[in-house]
């Protein structure tokens, strides 16, 4: 068998099993960002989250400034408003790609903020001699974030693709 042989063969069934598999990862995505942002914005409610997210926040150029018009609690559930929110919207876009679409946008835009704090938080483990090993906390715990923003990124195109198809067919596409 020549090599463009090869490449023209397809294997039986594999589409239809990498569609359900891809519906089922789909499924699977929206329903982690809406647990992790559901899960850790209740949390902020908490004097504990408020303290463990108190760094990162004051040594964030982007809103340390809301400690002192807020205060540790008020900035801590303001997040956890925001990202509870953020687990609705991602949970309406099941049914209205416009929710959808603003959902994924407010997570990027957290998971993209967060991001931030590996340069502005005292992450870099120095006993290993700085950059780029990582300390466990705050380093570690926020690369994940990564993969959280690639995530929403891929809601946030499926949203943006569904209203390009729908448009004024989305039930709460005038809201």
């Amino acid at each position: 068998m020549s090599n463009s042989t090869l490449s023209h063969e397809t294997v039986p069934g594999a589409a239809g099993a990498g569609e359900t598999i891809g519906r089922i990862g789909h499924a699977g995505l929206r329903v982690s960002l809406v647990l992790v942002l559901g899960w850790i914005g209740a949390m902020k409610f908490t004097a504990y989250e408020a303290g463990a997210i108190q760094g990162l926040v004051s040594s964030s150029p982007f809103i340390s400034w809301l400690n002192s018009i807020l205060g540790v609690q008020g900035v801590s559930n303001l997040i956890g408003t925001i990202e509870i929110l953020t687990a609705l919207a991602l949970v309406l876009g099941i049914w209205s790609a416009r929710i959808g679409a603003l959902g994924a946008l407010m997570a990027a835009s957290t998971f993209a903020l967060t991001l931030t704090f590996l340069f502005s938080a005292p992450g870099w483990e120095p006993s290993l001699g700085g950059f780029p090993a990582l300390s466990v906390v705050p380093g570690q715990f926020l690369l994940k974030d990564a993969v959280l923003l690639a995530g929403a990124l891929v809601l946030l195109g499926e949203a943006l693709q569904r209203l390009a198809r729908t448009g004024a067919a989305d039930p709460l596409a005038r809201t």
